[in-house]
Order: structure tokens, then C-alpha cells, then sequence
């Protein structure tokens, strides 16, 4: 009977509609469908109050509360990636951070594993160019038990011989892998061509050379002199409150403390690129040309940061980008098109890049320097406010889960961001202007100065290549870039 009765007032409620929509329709109102309705001011993103705490280690803490899932995220994060390597040791950060949970406290590789499972959580660990990163992801029913284990990784970690040899020989595979790639091949052949000897040259897991020499020694020593909490932030986010969690923080953490100096080398300032060059890597067979035009870019915290963020949206950050519709939707010449401002502590690279046809590869090139000399013309206001509209409501996606959360706040630690970063986001995106825009591209966008890093069956692309006359053309064998 209840079912019954709410068929009839579905029936009722659907029959009214139908008929509103008809006398709207009869007096002309019908919807207008020739363009899409306007879009209003992004909402506002509030979020939760960040609580500050520090442990009697001199560990910052920050958390914040989300009860809406009775689960909890700790991210520890260290400002000591790649960019601390020592001299000629390149990787040793990077497999630093891998080793963390292959063995910790008195706990092997396997019985870490097997308490994390049995927990219900999930711990990882992972280094960038900037920073090393510890994640635990855990039910808070089972947070005190997953902290000591987690505490064991960061400050305890045992480097054991046996599982050195395993991961560095993994490592040593995928750079075999990636020598017989193109679309690998070049992740490692542009940073290598643009900065050369500098360590943004160097991919961050090392080389064969530099892998083959490390020993527990190596470990040992990087972190005893990189591992510090005043080098650190933990970020705590999720069903917690500041009272519960802090002293659980404290007895699993209270007691890290560094067992050596820190000694971090400098990093120089990489020397920017003068002219163009092109450089063509030969892998005969390949199915498409992998490409890549830039040159040294931004560090992560220039005055023009936003301007940047929506020029490069126009240019090739979104997939209405640019680039990509050339490339994509105009010529199909690619799956993808796309660009980048890599932003890190000192000045990451630039780059547009695609995988294109083969033998399409001299006019994909010649699409990509159309787009790199139009973005300098002054562009057009509603496409000035797509790009801006899109910056601003993809930000509420940062801090969607607790994870998320965690993440985006570690950012604001390890790039010592302002507080406010987040919550004035959406309000600078919006006040970056035309004029900005083009400021910004006649500064950090000079094609007469690019590189061209073209990985592909060279006796294909080569005449129409050099027939583009882009500037002198190197080329350049696959072990050059990767030792």
C-alpha cells in the first residue's frame, strides 16, 4: 500500500511538471541552448582550523580535525630529497627513502608488512626533489598501534644488506627499461641535455654508476645527517582531536633525535639556456616521437606564481589547453599535448611535451612553436577567465579525503608557503589580468632559447627535422643521457 501510494505522488508531482514545462513552452519561454549558462564566483573554501603543536623533540605538529570518517592520515614530511644528495652520490636520497620500510626497529621488511595489513593501514614511503615523505593511513581505532611501527621507519630504520641488494638491482633494471623506451627515455634525456652537470640533470634515482657504488654505509650516514625533526613536519589530519592524538605523537616520536650533524650541500643555481638546439635521440622502430621544448623554468615560489599557473592552464595545463586541442583535436597528430612549470626549491624545468606520429613529427614540431610564439599575442578575455575559473574550482579537490589533506598542507612546510596559501587561493587566481598574462609569457616563455629533445626512428623524422631549421641539430646516443 505505501508503495503504491508513492507511485501515485511521483505520478502526481511528474504529471505537474510536465505540464509547466508545456505552458512554458507555449508562451515562448523555451530554454536558450545555444551557449552554456554562465558560470558564477567559485564558492569559497573554508577549511579546518590547522592546531600547532611541537613534541619535546622539537617535531612541529600540525593538526586538523575531519570527523566525518572514523580514519586518520600522518605524513611525515622532511625537506631532504634529491637536491640533498651528496657529491656524485645522485640517488642516494631517493633510495634512502625507499629502504625506510625494508627493515626498521626489530622488525624485518616482511613482519613491517605483516603489521601493517593486519592493522588495516597502509604505510608508504617516497622522496622527491625537495623532500622524503612517510604516509600512514590507518583506521584510529588502530592508530596507537600503527604509530610505533611508523616511528620505527622514520627514526629506525636497519638498511639490511639483503634487501639493499634487491632494491638497487630493481632500480638498475628500470634504468635498463628506460634506456629502450622513448617515452622514459626522454624523462631522463631533457633534464640531462638543459641542465647538464647540475644535479636537476641527474635523475633523482640515481645512475647505474652511482647505484652500483652505494653500501649500508651510504644510508647510514645520509640519514643520520638528514633525518632530524627540526628538519620535519608531521601533518595529522582526520577523526582525531589535538588532545588524543598529541601524547600517542610523543611517545612514538618524542624520542628521534638526530644521531649526526646536518651537513646539506648547497645547491647552485642552474645556468639558463642561451639559444636553441635541437637534439635527437635515434631509436629506430619507435611507433612515435617522443618531444620535448624548454628550458630552465621557475623555483617554486616566484613572484609570478599565479600568473604562471594561468598562463600555462591556457598554454597546455588542462586538457581544453592549447596544445592539446592543436595537437589533439585539430591535426591528431598526438593522444596528448601538454605543458609544465616544474616548480622546486631552485629553478625546475620548463617543458611542453607529446608522444606524436612518427612521421609527423617535423609538423607536430612546427604546431608546438605556433602555440609557444601565439601565447605571447594578447589572449583573449573569456579565455583568460576559463583558465581561471578552472584553477579555482579544481582547488576543493586538494582536500577532498584526509589523505589529500595531508598532502596538500605538507606542501606548505616543505616550500614554507604562507598560512593563508590555500585560503587565498582561489581570490589571487582570480585578480591575476591579461597584462600579467603576457608579462609572464614574454618573460618565462622564449622559444628563440628552447631546447628540442626529440626521442624517435631518426632516419624518419630527421629531414623534416632538420628542414624546420630550428637550430643546430645534435645527435645524441641513449647512454650519454642516462650515465
Amino acid at each position: 500500500m505505501r508503495r503504491r501510494s508513492s507511485f501515485r505522488r511521483l505520478a502526481s508531482v511528474l504529471a505537474a511538471t510536465v505540464s509547466l514545462c508545456g505552458i512554458a513552452i507555449a508562451a515562448g519561454q523555451q530554454p536558450d541552448r545555444s551557449k552554456p549558462p554562465a558560470l558564477g564566483a567559485p564558492p569559497e573554501l573554508h577549511l579546518p582550523a590547522i592546531e600547532k603543536r611541537t613534541l619535546s623533540n622539537r617535531l612541529p605538529v600540525w593538526i586538523v580535525a575531519q570527523h566525518k570518517v572514523p580514519v586518520v592520515h600522518v605524513e611525515l614530511a622532511l625537506r631532504a630529497g634529491s637536491e640533498s644528495d651528496p657529491p656524485q652520490k645522485f640517488g642516494l636520497a631517493s633510495l634512502t627513502a625507499d629502504m625506510l620500510d625494508e627493515g626498521a626497529g626489530s622488525r624485518s621488511a616482511l613482519e613491517i608488512a605483516d603489521t601493517i595489513d593486519y592493522l588495516g593501514a597502509e604505510l608508504d614511503t617516497s622522496s622527491s626533489s625537495d623532500a622524503s615523505y612517510v604516509d600512514l593511513h590507518v583506521p584510529v581505532a588502530r592508530l596507537a598501534d600503527a604509530l610505533p611501527v611508523m616511528a620505527d621507519v622514520i627514526a629506525r630504520p636497519t638498511f639490511p644488506d639483503a634487501e639493499l641488494k634487491r632494491v638497487r638491482e630493481e632500480r638498475l633494471t628500470s634504468l635498463v627499461e628506460a634506456a629502450d623506451d622513448p617515452e622514459q627515455l626522454i624523462q631522463f634525456a631533457f633534464p640531462r641535455l638543459v641542465y647538464g652537470t647540475h644535479r636537476y640533470g641527474t635523475p633523482s634515482i640515481g645512475t647505474a654508476a652511482s647505484l652500483r657504488g652505494f653500501t649500508r654505509t651510504d644510508l647510514v650516514s645520509f640519514h643520520a645527517s638528514a633525518y632530524r625533526p627540526e628538519q620535519a613536519t608531521l601533518v595529522v589530519t582526520g577523526d582525531v582531536t589535538a588532545a588524543a592524538v598529541v601524547p600517542m605523537l610523543e611517545s612514538a616520536l618524542g624520542q628521534w633525535k638526530p644521531a649526526a650533524t646536518a651537513a646539506t650541500p648547497a645547491l647552485t643555481n642552474p645556468q639558463q639556456l642561451a639559444s636553441r638546439r635541437v637534439y635527437l635521440i635515434d631509436k629506430p622502430g619507435a611507433a612515435q616521437s617522443q618531444i620535448r621544448v624548454g628550458w630552465v623554468g621557475v623555483p617554486r615560489s616566484p613572484p609570478d606564481y599565479f600568473a604562471l599557473r594561468v598562463l600555462n592552464t591556457i598554454l597546455g595545463g588542462a586538457f581544453t589547453s592549447r596544445l592539446n586541442q592543436n595537437l589533439r583535436e585539430t591535426h591528431g597528430y598526438a593522444y596528448g599535448a601538454s605543458s609544465l612549470f616544474d616548480t622546486r626549491h631552485s629553478a625546475g624545468p620548463f617543458f611542453a611535451a607529446a608522444g606524436v606520429q612518427t612521421d609527423k613529427t617535423s609538423e607536430a614540431l612546427k604546431e608546438f612553436f605556433n602555440e609557444l610564439t601565439r601565447i605571447h599575442e594578447p589572449v583573449p578575455g573569456d579565455e583568460i577567465e576559463k583558465a581561471k575559473n578552472y584553477l579555482s574550482l579544481l582547488l576543493p579537490r586538494n582536500f577532498e579525503t584526509t589523505r589529500a589533506t595531508a598532502n596538500a598542507l605538507a606542501q606548505l612546510a616543505v616550500y614554507d608557503l604562507p598560512q593563508d596559501f590555500y585560503e587565498t587561493y582561489a581570490q589571487r587566481v582570480r585578480a591575476v589580468t591579461a597584462a600579467d598574462v603576457k608579462r609572464a609569457a614574454d618573460k618565462y616563455i622564449q622559444p628563440a632559447k628552447f631546447a628540442v629533445v626529440i626521442v624517435g626512428d631518426r632516419k624518419i623524422v630527421e629531414p623534416g627535422v632538420r628542414g624546420l631549421n630550428l637550430g643546430p641539430v645534435t645527435i645524441v646516443e641513449p647512454a650519454e643521457v642516462m650515465k
